[in-house]
């Protein structure tokens, strides 16, 4: 079945977010809360006959990353779940993509996680849902393996149903990390899609980019790559 896009405003609220970038001397640095840290609107304006992919605010954030990674010459990977690859995706559609991507994993079942991102049966025995942490881990696992500068990584429930009980198990919900030579930077959030899926899913994969965007200022700011 083709992709249908969503056809409604997709309006994203930060709910709790992690800025503490960890250098590998063990220090922890933790920047001022930038305007980003407030209420986030993105506006997804597609007609529900279109079939454009991706969809313009996703290919939008998709290639200010990318044009980014070019100019920096530098490289990143995706570990994404509930996105289902719209991360990976958008970021092959820019052009000279072969450039800046170094590859990407859709680890959305637990056993996934176990054969291709350094997980246990402790881990599957102890998940309880997603969370900034879990996905910091995933993201430093995938971007170790295909030896990329960042890796993105993604984890939420997209809907329409809940996973169980907990906040974090519910449709909107979603956790993401960036993690690079210089540390993670994390934060979760739910978003005003409700229980719409394919809404979800596009918001999850926006926000992800939007996270690296941040990730590449707050290191240049403090130090990083330039």
């Amino acid at each position: 079945m083709p992709f249908k896009p969503p056809s409604r405003t997709i309006v994203s609220s930060i709910t709790r977010s992690s800025w503490t970038l960890q250098h590998h001397t063990a220090k922890t640095i933790t920047p001022t809360p930038t305007p980003t840290t407030r209420t986030i609107t993105n506006r997804l304006k597609m007609s529900s006959s279109s079939s454009s992919f991706p969809p313009p605010d996703l290919a939008a954030a998709a290639e200010e990353v990318a044009t980014l990674l070019r100019e920096r010459k530098e490289t990143i990977s995706v570990a994404e779940t509930a996105a289902g690859g719209l991360v990976s995706a958008a970021l092959l559609a820019t052009p000279g993509a072969s450039r800046i991507y170094k590859g990407g994993l859709t680890l959305y079942t637990l056993p996934s996680r176990v054969a291709f991102a350094g997980w246990t049966q402790e881990n599957i025995d102890k998940y309880d849902g997603p969370t900034p942490e879990l996905v910091a881990g995933l993201a430093t696992h995938v971007r170790k393996t295909l030896e990329s500068d960042y890796c993105v990584g993604e984890s939420g429930t997209a809907g329409p149903t809940a996973s169980g009980k907990t906040p974090n198990r519910q449709p909107g919900y979603v956790a993401l990390a960036v993690v690079g030579d210089k540390g993670a930077l994390s934060k979760d959030l739910t978003t005003s899609c409700g229980n719409d899926r394919n809404a979800n899913m596009v918001a999850f994969a926006i926000e992800a980019l939007k996270l690296v965007k941040e990730y590449i200022s707050a290191t240049a700011d403090k130090g990083g790559k330039m």
